[in-house]
């Protein structure tokens, strides 16, 4: 038996766990991204995890995933 017939499967296996990874990660933010500006995901994820929520609520939400995307961007002008 060869080495690389070892060495070649636990490499592919790291790096196809890094990219999926990296995949999900850039998924997520395009998703949260999207359900910053659409009211309608918002409620439909809260309804998913069991709350309800009313127009003050909602618009708390909406200005706190705002807030947080805007201090996200400063961040990166600063670094």
């Amino acid at each position: 038996m060869e080495w690389y017939n070892i060495v070649i499967p636990i490499v592919t296996l790291l790096v196809g766990g890094v990219v999926g990874f990296l995949v999900g990660v850039w998924y997520l933010r395009k998703q949260m991204e999207k359900m910053q500006n659409d009211p309608a995901m918002i409620q439909q994820m809260a309804k998913q995890m069991g709350y309800n929520l009313n127009k003050q609520q909602m618009n708390k939400m909406q200005g706190m995933m705002k807030n947080q995307n805007f201090m996200k961007n400063n961040n990166k002008k600063f670094k």
